[in-house]
């Protein structure tokens, strides 16, 4: 039983959705067909080198310039498929390692598609992604958490 009649959330001044990001102001406008062409093309270098066993270079490259905006939501999935192709190819005694290897802003993009995975644990391997987590955290530190949960770009 709810003890408010009134949804303040809706009168929150600060409360706001992703499409109210402004892009074009940090530099990220960019066209559906843009992003869905440049996600394809990540997939098809993803796979060409997951295929020579470049594991370190197909995470870095699933990670990089994420699509981001309420418009992308068909590449935005795409692209998690995609970074789920790659996490779920290595093995959990190579993680720490990996996660060593790649940038802060890789790292917390990482843990943002880690989140994205976790949402949807019909469709991916909650287990695995959590030895991920547990990981990347030992490398990234907590702060990266934070980050990622206070970000408002969702992948």
């Amino acid at each position: 039983m709810a003890f408010r009649k009134i949804d303040i959330d809706a009168l929150e001044e600060d409360a706001f959705g992703e499409d109210e990001i402004d892009f074009q102001e940090i530099g990220e406008l960019r066209t559906q067909a843009e992003v869905e062409a440049q996600v394809n093309s990540r997939a098809q270098e993803v796979r060409s080198l997951l295929q020579r066993g470049n594991t370190s270079g197909a995470l870095s490259t699933s990670l990089q310039n994420p699509p981001y905006g309420a418009p992308f939501h068909a590449a935005k999935a795409r692209n998690t498929q995609i970074v789920m192709e790659v996490l779920n190819s290595i093995k959990v005694a190579d993680v720490p390692q990996l996660v060593k290897s790649l940038s802060p802003e890789e790292q917390d993009v990482l843990m943002k598609y880690l989140y994205a995975g976790m949402a949807v644990p019909e469709q991916n391997n909650s287990g695995h992604l959590l030895a991920w987590h547990e990981k990347l955290t030992e490398v990234a530190g907590q702060g990266c958490i934070v980050r990622v949960i206070t970000d408002r770009r969702t992948v």
